[in-house]
């Protein structure tokens, strides 16, 4: 007598299985692309909000106080 290794309830499911033959990827490349344009705009205002801080900070005193 054979032994099946069976597990779980897969040896239960009375569906057919279905093959996906081909996915596209357009979705998940569109929400990676948004994530890293978010990443970077936010590294950008970061950038400009350093800037701006610099300048207020030292500004007066560059400007021949």
């Amino acid at each position: 007598m054979s032994q099946h290794n069976i597990s779980g309830s897969e040896a239960f499911n009375r569906t057919p299985s279905v093959i996906i033959r081909s996915v596209k990827t357009g979705g998940m490349r569109r929400r990676r692309n948004r994530t890293v344009m978010a990443f970077v705009a936010g590294v950008g205002a970061a950038i400009v909000g350093g800037v701006v801080a610099a300048v207020a900070i030292f500004g007066p005193s560059l400007s021949g106080g």
